[in-house]
């Protein structure tokens, strides 16, 4: 009697006779050729390769500081030795929760609330890093543990979301204080960058008349017209040893 057994390009396939592992089998199609004159009993296990992921949920932690949270922590991996995954452990998906489990519990029990929600991050990193040699001895590489929920007690909860929205107040109360005294500033530079222009314009303008006699009278004349054009005042120009004294109406 024969059965066909194919095996796909995401699968190994663990070729079992009378129950010990003879070969691990590539993808491919095979022939399990069985007779009643051959005692022999043959098998084939496939086990998927492919990346996966396991979500170990909320188990309730204290932190260093007696704070009660639950999270729960997403992983993701595949099996690299098909022997070890099969029979080093009874199942090496149980062995995989078991070991973030503990991983994370061992992480968040020795510190604060307050050095765990600065980065979350750093529980995902330290989980990984601490299961790494632990799954790989059942032939599984773990490459990510992120953290999927972070969970408080409800009166933690309102508190925390009391202080994210003065964050919040703050740092927008903030950005308008900077760019009102940003503009201050660029205002300020703007009067001061006016003011030396007048000042230049004026410092020059006294050494051209101080420079020039001519344009110097031409200076006073218009000063002088300016004047005229207003009535009720007297004005007395000297031209040389003699005066004319103009007068205008009032």
């Amino acid at each position: 009697m024969n059965a066909k057994i194919i095996i796909r390009d995401t699968h190994r396939g663990a070729l079992y006779e009378d129950g010990v592992l003879k070969e691990i089998l590539g993808p491919g199609s095979y022939q399990l050729r069985t007779s009643m004159w051959s005692p022999v009993k043959r098998e084939i296990i496939s086990v998927d390769i492919r990346d996966r992921s396991l979500t170990i949920k909320g188990q309730e932690i204290l932190t260093a500081d007696k704070v009660a949270i639950r999270v729960s922590i997403l992983v993701n991996f595949r099996i690299t030795d098909v022997k070890a995954a099969l029979h080093n452990v009874q199942s090496y998906e149980d062995h995989i929760y078991e070991d973030v489990q503990i991983s994370t519990r061992r992480f968040l029990a020795v510190r604060t609330l307050d050095e765990i929600l600065k980065d979350r991050n750093d529980i995902s990193d330290s989980v990984r890093e601490d299961v790494l040699e632990s799954a790989a001895s059942y032939g599984v590489e773990i490459s990510r543990a992120d953290v999927k929920d972070l969970v408080f007690p409800g009166n933690l909860r309102e508190i925390m979301n009391r202080v994210l929205e003065t964050e919040r107040q703050t740092e927008a109360m903030l950005i308008e204080a900077q760019k009102n005294a940003e503009a201050k500033l660029i205002q300020a530079r703007a009067d001061e960058e006016v003011d030396k222009i007048k000042r230049d314009a004026d410092k020059a303008l006294a050494q051209q008349l101080e420079s020039s006699p001519t344009l110097l009278r031409l200076r006073e004349l218009e000063a002088l017209e300016k004047m005229a054009q207003h009535g009720g005042n007297r004005f007395v120009i000297g031209l040389g040893d003699r005066f004319t004294k103009l007068m205008s109406d009032d």
